[in-house]
């Protein structure tokens, strides 16, 4: 079996320095951020762009400015999100991804399906542009969604992979080992990744790695705990604890 790639996810729509000093929301911020977990075995980076008041945005110049400093960092993927967090509209999505031709994107079936008439011309542009897409999915439902829209060839059939999250942050709802039992039959025919909220993140993510996911997604986003309780110092830490774990599971 493969080592899964680990992906972090290093702040998020909601969390700010509040939650955590570390937290990073300037370019700067997130380039230290991206070099400390690059070099702490991290393989991808899920980016979210914060505006002058440190709220989640969606404004492509800002993400220009963000991923222009994190290319510096050499050997790390890029994934922005396309994440509504309660401010953006379909339509306001499909802006993002239509200025700002991301090499990769996520994007969450249940916020484009407010709009369903968004969904072809969305998925359409993403392969006319050559965006990668990764569908976030929070349960069975929206695996359910996928199938559908895959089979009324809404969504492509290259555009396969999906992330799947256990737990929520708000409110807030730790993930557990096993909803990931539960979605594993409906997975068939599609590369899944994994993210889990709360403190039992690094038993979901290794046994998401065990089942054959392709990415593990850890980081400040999801969660600020490490296994025993304490508190990650910064998110560095987290991704190699986890890079650690997965060197013991895959010599």
């Amino acid at each position: 079996m493969t080592r899964p790639r680990i992906m972090v996810a290093p702040n998020g729509a909601r969390r700010s320095k509040s939650d955590h000093l570390a937290l990073p929301l300037t370019p700067d911020e997130l380039l230290h951020t991206a070099r400390t977990c690059r070099a702490a075995g991290a393989d991808a980076l899920h980016l979210h762009v914060r505006d002058a008041s440190g709220g989640h945005s969606l404004d492509a110049g800002l993400y220009r400015e963000a991923l222009a400093a994190l290319r510096e960092v050499d050997g790390l993927e890029l994934q922005i999100t396309t994440e509504a967090a309660g401010r953006y509209a379909p339509k306001a999505q499909f802006a993002c991804l239509e200025a700002l031709a991301p090499s990769w994107a996520s994007v969450s079936l249940r916020e484009i399906n407010r709009a369903p008439e968004i969904a072809a011309p969305l998925y359409a542009l993403c392969t006319t542009q050559n965006t990668r897409v990764q569908h976030i999915v929070y349960g069975a439902d929206d695996l359910a969604l996928l199938r559908d829209w895959r089979s009324m060839g809404v969504v492509k059939p290259e555009q396969d992979e999906v992330i799947c999250v256990l737990g929520a942050y708000a409110p807030a709802r730790a993930g557990q080992r096993k909803e990931l039992a539960a979605l594993l039959p409906k997975l068939a025919g599609l590369r899944f990744s994994l993210c889990a909220f709360g403190g039992q993140e690094q038993e979901c993510l290794i046994a998401a790695a065990r089942s054959g996911a392709e990415y593990l997604r850890v980081g400040f986003e999801n969660n600020l705990h490490a296994p025993d309780g304490s508190e990650w110092p910064d998110n560095a830490a987290a991704v190699a604890a986890l890079r650690a774990e997965l060197e013991r599971e895959f010599p």
